[in-house]
């Protein structure tokens, strides 16, 4: 993954949209194999995650409603139900939960809190490229966006415990995966950047959500606004 994008033969950055899913390839249609979406949340989320802190492309981020899947012979007879509708068949109308969510049957991917936060930090981190590249050789990986943010995503079996060069400024961030950065102060975890840019993750392989975000829009005690 180090070199992914125009270095895999990928067409040039700006000529490029990139995104997880779509309402056609999620129901087994327009082809490219295997697709993720909101069924596996776990990966789904990791897979959205990387692709709104990388350089490349223009992010596109999905928006869904459920259906009811009905496999046969490796097809989903259901890809053809639409959105939630009401008894007249008019379309139901998406009920917004305290924490930002959907129900009354729409996924609504876009503001699923550690969606949301990464398009932040896509736009926090803007114009910047990707530097301090780590990874452990297997299925875990972490990069900066120059000086202006860094993520750390653990997709192995195994936890990680390391001290990595973040690029950021000494301080101290709210993770934007594990919570929100809410007037200058962190509703879920901390990390804590040094004077040499080092910082230290410990992420468990069983997580819900095996990875960590931090970007300057999210430092604790600033006064920055934070745009997604």
């Amino acid at each position: 993954m180090k070199t992914w994008g125009e270095q895999w033969g990928m067409p040039n950055s700006n000529d490029a949209v990139v995104f997880i899913d779509n309402h056609d390839n999620q129901r087994g249609h327009g082809g490219g194999g295997g697709v993720l979406t909101f069924f596996e949340p776990r990966s789904y989320k990791m897979a959205t995650e990387f692709m709104l802190a990388h350089p490349y492309g223009f992010t596109r981020v999905m928006s869904s409603y459920h259906w009811n899947r009905d496999f046969h012979g490796g097809e989903d007879h259901n890809n053809w139900q639409g959105p939630p509708h009401n008894g007249d068949m008019s379309i139901k109308g998406p009920a917004i939960q305290s924490d930002m969510s959907c129900s009354n049957g729409w996924i609504c991917e876009h503001r699923w809190r550690q969606i949301y936060n990464m398009v932040a930090f896509r736009n926090v981190v803007m114009g910047t490229t990707l530097t301090n590249w780590w990874d452990n050789g297997d299925y875990a990986i972490a990069f900066s966006r120059g000086n202006k943010g860094f993520i750390v995503i653990n997709a192995g079996t195994s936890d990680i415990n390391v001290n990595l060069q973040t690029g950021l400024s000494q301080g101290t961030y709210c993770d934007v995966i594990s919570g929100n950065y809410d007037n200058g102060r962190c509703t879920g975890n901390e990390v804590h950047v040094g004077g040499d840019g080092h910082a230290h993750f410990h992420i468990s392989s069983g997580s819900d959500d095996p990875v960590v975000a931090i970007h300057i829009g999210a430092q604790k005690g600033s006064a920055k606004k934070v745009t997604t």
